[in-house]
């Protein structure tokens, strides 16, 4: 079956309509570690179709693949980490790997400080572990869009070992390590865990790999956390916001984009942030950026404009750049988040004579 383009969709249909999906996650109760690896070799591959992810489901193969990841095999606990990851991309897929107990087992696979008598994670490096961890963060990344998940994974002490695996170099691990904690952020409880954890400092670290990506997703967090005052200031003392401000001249990924300038906005609530900015050029590189933008880039860089212009420096340079008709061009709009964010900048322009005229 292996032979086949299982990427087609034509193929992954074609192994459902014969009743392929049945027999795959039946032979993954089978106590034969050979089998169970080339059925999830297969499901793998092909549950990246939505369709065949709610059959997986509906067919009660997700409680199947939770049990794999207590097998001693970690070839075997990789892949049904990896299928999970492709599986949970729904609701009721995220409820099922909670129910059945499957967070706290993904948790537990991106532990690897058994070795207590090595120097810390040292065994990380063995290729096997960082892909234990890599396949365990992507099935978690999966499940963290839902609360109780984000919940259930601070409770399990997730966020902790997310915040270790952070210290590593592997790149393809620490995306889904930046994307699930990313995700558990926007939850109160899971962001004081992070603030807990003091991972601004790998956060600013990673901003500066060449990943866009891993870019993006640190970008997120930052802006997820930068809400909190200390934050805010471990940003400034890293190093963090000459990166940011430089990342905004690259405008040809939006998603990226969206990150760093929300990023940007939450990090200039602090004036001495927005003093930095300045220094850094990227009040004019925000000016910019308030035309032929995604209306998710503009409410943050209108958020950041706003925020910045608590200084009078940086009021005379948004006028003298000619942001003031974008901005006021920008009022006509209908998005809601937009226009709480325009109405806040204009006014803080409005401050200057200048400008109000």
């Amino acid at each position: 079956m292996k032979d086949f383009k299982l990427a087609q969709e034509t193929c992954q249909l074609a192994i459902r309509n014969v009743g392929g999906l049945e027999v795959l996650i039946n032979l993954l109760e089978t106590d034969e570690v050979k089998c169970q690896i080339g059925s999830l070799q297969i499901l793998k591959e092909i549950s990246h179709n939505p369709q065949i992810r709610r059959n997986i489901v509906e067919l009660g193969g997700l409680p199947v693949m939770v049990n794999i990841l207590d097998s001693p095999f970690k070839c075997l606990k990789c892949l049904a980490a990896e299928t999970i990851a492709n599986v949970a991309k729904f609701r009721r897929a995220r409820r099922a790997v909670r129910r059945h107990g499957g967070i706290t087992k993904l948790v537990a696979l991106l532990d690897h400080e058994q070795n207590a008598t090595e120097p810390a994670y040292s065994s990380l490096y063995e290729t096997e572990d960082v892909e234990l961890a890599r396949c365990g963060a992507l099935a978690l990344w999966s499940c963290s869009k839902s609360n109780g998940n984000k919940e259930a994974i601070r409770k399990t002490g997730g966020i902790h070992l997310l915040a270790q695996l952070l210290k590593t170099s592997h790149e393809n691990m620490l995306i889904p390590v930046v994307g699930t904690l990313q995700e558990c952020a926007s939850e109160e409880n899971c962001r004081a865990a992070i603030k807990a954890e003091r991972i601004i400092e790998n956060l600013v670290k990673n901003l500066n790999s060449e990943n866009e990506q891993l870019q993006e997703h640190c970008a997120m967090a930052i802006y997820q956390c930068a809400e909190d005052e200390e934050t805010r200031h471990l940003m400034r003392q890293h190093g963090g916001l000459k990166p940011l401000a430089s990342l905004l001249s690259e405008t040809d990924n939006k998603e990226r984009l969206a990150a760093v300038t929300g990023a940007i906005w939450k990090c200039s609530i602090s004036k001495e942030n927005a003093t930095k900015f300045r220094k850094y050029k990227a009040i004019e590189t925000l000016v910019g950026l308030l035309t032929d933008q995604p209306e998710e880039v503009l409410v943050n860089v209108v958020g950041a404009l706003g925020e910045c212009c608590q200084e009078q420096e940086n009021r005379v340079i948004i006028r003298k750049c000619g942001g003031i008709q974008p901005l006021v061009k920008l009022l006509v709009g209908t998005n809601q988040a937009l226009l709480v964010n325009v109405t806040k900048a204009v006014g803080a322009c409005a401050v200057e004579p200048e400008s109000m005229m």
